[in-house]
This record gives structure tokens, C-alpha cells and sequence, in this order.
């Protein structure tokens, strides 16, 4: 009897997950067709499914409980005296640093990446296990969520949970940099060697309990002194309510207003100015947060659909042709193999560091970095302009790619229109690659593409990769 119940809750309980799974694959092609494209083509036949189990991996904090996390793991530890701390004697303070962490924003529903530290007073002649601390903060972190919301709720969860003298926990948060729909990348890159996190939008939040509220000046200079020695400064006094309102570049953008008095399967009303497609994104976006188990019209997340579709239409398929100072980019001819490998192309010439973004069409994630191009051209002749190949980057940047798709598509296109020898090496940092899966942190690829002399002279090849790797700071 007992094992026939345990069978159907399972039974029920992954039908619930296949019913899920499926609205979720359902919006996507919603998605897919408003961004022009054909969820049947053979790269995006299976993206449906792949964001589905990217944004139910991204938010199943909301599946844990932080009891389940903590108990069993608090540990006797006698200390010294009978004082405040004393599991490690007293005032004995214990820092987790560095937690790699990836949540997703509730304001415009695209990950963004948070390095936790953590410090607790031990109270009772308990320490709760160090790997606990990681697993209740990323049970926060896997829910939508402002930096800090997760503070607080990180710290109110362990206070509640192993009944310390005091919790700190500090955020440092970076968000991607988005550009406004039909606003060129390249306005937003600031032409920055590094594309790590530095060309993000940063922010640090904290949040206290019990001796660490109480302004203890020695018990937060511990803390704070601990994080330095990992070159982490922090100010107690630092503004929250700042932090907060210049978070989310959509944080201050106006956006549709949600009519409460809807059915759960239409959430939105959208202004006029908003197209039929659009709109019918925007609801598919609202029934996908639904899906997750949040209320798409919970104030924080009223603007969130509209804002995650303004993100999706820079990557809008489009046939258009585009015009760089009277060249015509046409499509590469793909038989035309080594492009001008006779002509007296004699010089190289290089250009560094011209950085890109784009939409990961396996996931509709992002991923964004540097593209280095080497050409040889004939002596004399005039280089190519850097904002032209910068316009060659962005074009084919800017829709669902893939990277080593978008390494061919420029080195062809770069060959076929000038009539030069190329070579092109791409670096990326990909989101899907660091936010869901493996979580690979800090984690990059590289690709590469030649046509011409760089495919057939391995000195050619290595003068232009030294000069990539001379030159570029990319990663750092």
C-alpha cells in the first residue's frame, strides 16, 4: 500500500513537471516566431526544450526549502568559553568568501552574476557545515531576484535557520548592459580590450542580523578586514535604496500596464504602440513566469515580459541588406574556398578587440566578448576602416547565432567583400555556459576561421595569434 502511494505521488509529481516543461516549450516558439525565425529549422528544433530546462534549473530555488539544507548539518563544536561565539571561542567569526552564484533579474528576466560572501557569529556550540552556507544562499539565488532581496533573504534564512549570534552577507552583483531596441551595440561597448565583467553594470549590497545589526564596530571590522585580505572592499554605510534604483537598465523604462482582471492565460494589456507580435511575446513571457510558479502580476515583475521582449528584438531575424561606406555586403559565395590567395597581398594588418553581443539560439541566453580580424592586403593599398568591420561584427552578431557560425560568417564576409586573405579569432563569454548546466564560471571560447595564406602558412597563423595575444587583455 505504502509503495503503490509513493508511486503515484511520483507519477504525479512528473506529470506536473511534463505539463510544466511543456507551457514553457509552447512560449518559446511564441518567441521564436515573433524574432522571424522557424523553431523547426534544425538549430532551434530543440531550443524550446533547452529553455525550458535552462529557466526551471535557473529557478529551482523556488522547489527548496532552506530547513531541508540545514538540518542535519549543524555540528557540536564546545569552543572556548561560555560567551557570544563560542563554537570557535569568542566573538568566533566564520567567513565563506567567493561564492560564484547566477540569478535571474525579476525586473527583465536575464541572469545576472553574484560573488556571496558570508559571515556568522556561532551560537549554542553549533557550526553548521561550511558547503551549507553555498547551498542556502544559491537556494535564493535560483529564484528571480534584486540583489537586495537576495541579501536579505540569504541572511534572514540563516539566522532563522542555525540560530546565530549574527549573520552578515555582502553581494558584489553585475548585470548586463542593455541596449535600447534598434540601438547599435557598438554605442554601449565603449570599444573596452576587456569584456569580462567590467563592462557590466556593478553593485554591492549587504544585509546584517544580531550582532552585526547592532553596529558591533570590532565584529563587522573582522568581517570586512577578512573580506579585504580577497580584495573585497566594502563601506557599512553604503546606500542601499542607490543601489536598488540604478540596478536593471529596464529598472526606469516605461512599460505595458497588466490588467489584474484578466484570465491567468492572458496577463497583459499593451499599448498601441506595441504590434500584434510583440504583444503575443509579451504573453508569452508572463505565461512562462507563470509556469515557473511566480505572479506575473506581482508589482516587481509587471514590466518584466516587456522588458525581456525589448531584450529579444535586437536579435530580430531580419533579410535586410546593410551599406559600409559604398561596400555592399552581399552573401559570401561558400564555394569560393580560399577567397584571393594569388593576389600580391603582402602587408598584414589586424584589428583587435572589436567587441560583440549576441543570443545563443540554444538557449536564448546571451554571450558577448572580442573578435580579432588579420588580413593581408597589398602593399600601398589603404587597410580597411575599423568601423567598417566593427559594422561586419554587429550585423551578424546581432540574431540567434551560434559562435562558430558567426566566426565563418565574418571571415567569409570580410574575404569576399575586400578581396583579402583573413583570419578571425573569436572569444566569448557565454551565459549558458556559466548560469545553468555545469556552471562553469569564468569559463570562455575561443574559435577560430581562416581563409587564404592563413590557412596554408602556419607563420602567418602564428604571427597574427601573437599579436592577439600581445595585445588583448580579454578575460582579465
Amino acid at each position: 500500500m505504502d509503495g503503490g502511494c509513493f508511486v503515484s505521488e511520483r507519477e504525479n509529481l512528473l506529470k506536473n513537471e511534463s505539463e510544466i516543461t511543456k507551457e514553457i516549450e509552447d512560449a518559446v516558439k511564441v518567441l521564436l516566431q515573433g524574432l522571424g525565425e522557424d523553431s523547426n529549422r534544425e538549430g532551434l528544433m530543440k531550443t524550446p526544450l533547452r529553455v525550458a530546462k535552462a529557466l526551471r534549473h535557473g529557478t529551482r530555488g523556488y522547489r527548496q526549502e532552506v530547513k531541508d539544507i540545514v538540518q542535519g548539518a549543524l555540528f557540536p563544536e564546545a569552543g572556548l568559553d561560555s560567551g557570544v561565539g563560542q563554537a570557535g571561542g569568542a566573538g568566533g567569526l566564520v567567513v565563506v568568501r567567493d561564492l560564484d552564484l547566477f540569478s535571474y533579474c525579476e525586473s527583465c528576466l536575464l541572469p545576472f552574476q553574484v560573488k556571496c560572501h558570508v559571515g556568522y557569529i556561532p551560537s549554542g556550540q553549533r557550526v553548521l557545515g561550511l558547503s551549507k552556507l553555498s547551498r542556502v544562499a544559491d537556494v535564493f539565488a535560483k529564484r528571480l531576484q534584486d540583489p537586495q532581496h537576495l541579501a536579505d533573504e540569504v541572511c534572514s534564512a540563516l539566522h532563522n535557520g542555525i540560530k546565530p549570534a549574527g549573520v552578515a552577507v555582502v553581494l558584489q552583483c553585475w548585470h548586463i548592459r542593455i541596449p535600447e531596441v534598434g540601438q547599435s551595440f557598438l554605442d554601449h561597448s565603449h570599444h573596452s580590450a576587456k569584456m569580462g565583467l567590467q563592462d557590466w553594470l556593478s553593485t554591492f549590497v549587504y544585509s546584517c542580523s544580531g550582532v552585526f545589526e547592532n553596529e558591533n564596530r570590532d565584529v563587522w571590522g573582522d568581517f570586512l578586514t577578512l573580506l579585504k585580505l580577497k580584495g573585497v572592499e566594502v563601506e557599512k554605510n553604503h546606500t542601499q535604496t542607490t543601489a536598488k534604483l540604478c540596478w536593471c537598465p529596464f529598472s526606469s523604462l516605461d512599460v505595458p500596464v497588466f490588467n489584474k482582471h484578466q484570465s491567468t492565460g492572458d496577463y497583459c494589456r499593451v499599448s498601441s504602440m506595441t504590434g500584434p507580435s510583440q504583444s503575443a511575446m509579451i504573453s508569452a513571457v508572463a505565461a512562462i513566469l507563470h509556469s515557473l510558479g511566480e505572479d506575473p502580476l506581482r508589482k516587481e515583475l509587471l514590466g518584466t515580459p516587456h522588458h525581456f521582449v525589448q531584450w529579444l528584438m535586437n536579435f530580430k531575424k531580419c533579410n535586410l541588406e546593410i551599406k559600409l561606406n559604398g561596400f555592399k555586403l552581399a552573401k559570401p559565395n561558400m564555394s569560393e574556398g580560399n577567397g584571393n590567395a594569388g593576389c600580391n597581398q603582402d602587408e598584414m594588418k589586424s584589428e583587435l578587440n572589436i567587441p560583440f553581443w549576441s543570443q545563443c539560439e540554444h538557449h536564448l541566453l546571451p554571450f558577448h566578448g572580442v573578435v580579432h580580424i588579420g588580413y593581408f592586403h597589398a602593399s600601398g593599398d589603404k587597410s580597411i576602416d575599423r568601423s567598417i568591420l566593427e559594422s561586419i561584427v554587429h550585423f551578424y552578431g546581432c540574431k540567434l547565432q551560434v559562435q562558430e557560425r558567426l566566426t565563418r560568417q565574418i571571415v567569409e564576409t570580410v574575404s569576399s567583400t575586400f578581396g583579402v586573405e583573413v583570419m578571425v579569432v573569436v572569444e566569448a563569454n557565454h551565459i549558458c555556459m556559466i548560469s545553468r548546466g555545469i556552471e562553469k564560471v569564468r569559463s570562455s571560447t575561443a574559435t577560430i576561421a581562416v581563409l587564404g595564406r592563413f590557412s596554408s602558412d602556419p607563420t602567418a597563423k602564428a604571427m597574427f595569434l601573437q599579436s592577439v595575444a600581445e595585445i588583448t587583455a580579454f578575460g582579465e
